[in-house]
């Protein structure tokens, strides 16, 4: 009947990440293993875990970047294809080609490419946009610079805008925050402060377990699987950090066993 709003649709759609029984497995060897959570739209979302637990995984599974064993993924209530305009990502940076020959501007104009077309020159208000990006993040004198002669700190900021340049709703952020100066710190926490005041959210994997509270409103404690989730100050615990970062050889034995018995039985 015209003029009913289906509540529940709009609930899921509202949504901003939405993960159930998420497995991926490299040579048949689980990384991460039935994740599943629902994040509140406009939190901060840190995920936190040891080495080798799957937080890269986890993004790159979202993004489509990584075949899944199984489970399902929707943003905003659909799949990440039909989502992806929606969502901006940040990369590691060691796994940029830094020699690559471009200034800052150019890297944060890419960011722009589906409204510029691909092939196409980026125009005057794209170059625009970039700038106005750059000096968000308080680099914006060295927009001519090329990223190779850009210290680390101003590298990371160069990818912030970039994906801030997106206008997306949602962020996935692989480590930001890492061998960065405390300027850049302070700048990635003002941006990300910033985007949350206008709805955005943020998913930011992050190791310095002694910023959490103070950079993030909810935590997502992740060990292979997803040992608790929820605000900081409800789950991030000494009790539950214990579960996350120890019993390491354990856990994996254990997810390794369950794998197997599920093959055995298809």
């Amino acid at each position: 009947m015209a003029g009913i709003v289906n509540t529940s649709t709009t609930a899921v759609n509202s949504i901003p990440l939405s993960i159930d029984d998420l497995t991926v497995a490299y040579h048949r060897k689980p990384v991460i293993w039935d994740v599943g959570f629902d994040l509140p739209p406009g939190s901060l979302v840190g995920v936190v875990g040891p080495n080798g637990a799957g937080k890269s995984t986890l993004l790159k599974a979202v993004m489509d970047l990584i075949p899944r064993a199984s489970g399902r993924v929707k943003v905003f209530g659909q799949p990440y294809a039909k989502m992806r305009g929606r969502v901006g990502y940040v990369p590691q940076r060691e796994t940029v080609d830094w020699d690559f020959p471009v200034d800052a501007l150019d890297v944060v104009t890419m960011g722009l490419y589906r409204e510029i077309g691909w092939c196409l020159p980026a125009r005057k208000k794209h170059r625009e946009a970039a700038m106005e990006a750059l000096d968000r993040v308080g680099i914006a004198d060295l927009a001519k610079r090329q990223i190779s002669q850009l210290s680390g700190g101003q590298q990371q900021r160069t990818f912030l805008a970039r994906a801030l340049v997106q206008d997306a709703d949602l962020y996935l952020m692989d480590e930001p925050f890492a061998a960065v100066d405390a300027a850049t710190e302070l700048a990635i926490v003002d941006v990300l402060r910033e985007m949350q005041t206008r709805g955005k959210t943020a998913v930011v994997i992050h190791h310095d377990l002694q910023t959490v509270a103070e950079f993030f409103d909810y935590v997502v404690l992740l060990n292979m699987r997803v040992v608790a989730h929820g605000p900081v100050d409800q789950v991030f615990t000494p009790e539950n950090l214990q579960k996350t970062y120890g019993g390491r050889l354990t856990l994996l034995d254990e997810v390794s066993e369950a794998m197997r018995q599920r093959e055995r039985s298809l």
